[in-house]
């Protein structure tokens, strides 16, 4: 008697994440997901996007008759946001905001990461993403990698430990550097 092969597993939900920081950087996000899912412009109307005191990347909260211009990814898999909630860690809330895509204004939902710290005094100005990616974007893949690396081990640090560290590996006087008096 011939036995009929089980059904393929159900594909896992697709989800849409509206990216505003460094995750509109493909190399970034090749680095976390391994891959670059389709991404369009889009814009989040009523927020701001905010430089961190002591941070490289952004947070945004929500301000009125403000808007981010930022990217939305379409189809990121369970796991997938599962790795982006890791990657923004405790510092950020995922929270379901209505986006307009900028090629058509057609209005969608998405996810997106929102500073948990609504009164948090580090907040200031405005972050701008042509500048980061000429400043720091080496710097934040490199830490990027020693995430996904520290994440792959049984006793992972958060990505808050894991920027916290990098950045002040990177604060150190390389030793033979510093001059004599």
């Amino acid at each position: 008697m011939a036995t009929t092969p089980p059904p393929p597993p159900a594909p896992a939900a697709a989800h849409t994440v509206f990216v505003y920081g460094s995750l509109m950087a493909d190399e970034v996000v090749r680095t976390i997901l391994k891959r670059v899912p389709p991404a369009a412009p889009a814009l989040l109307p009523n927020y701001h996007r905010f430089n961190i005191k002591g941070r490289i990347y952004p947070a945004i909260l929500p301000v009125e008759s403000k808007k981010v211009a930022g990217m939305v990814i379409t189809g990121v898999t369970d796991e997938e946001l599962q790795l982006l909630d890791a990657f923004e860690d405790v510092e950020y809330t995922r929270t379901r905001v209505e986006i307009s895509l900028t090629d058509s204004l057609e209005k969608i939902l998405a996810d997106a990461y929102v500073w948990s710290d609504a009164e948090d005094p580090n907040l200031y100005g405005e972050w701008d993403f042509e500048e980061w990616k000429k400043l720091h974007m080496k710097d934040f893949l490199a830490m990027t990698n020693g995430f996904m690396h520290e994440l792959e081990q049984p006793e992972s640090k958060t990505r808050v430990e894991t920027y916290e560290s990098f950045m002040q590996q990177q604060e150190q006087p390389v030793p033979g550097t510093q001059v004599e008096g």
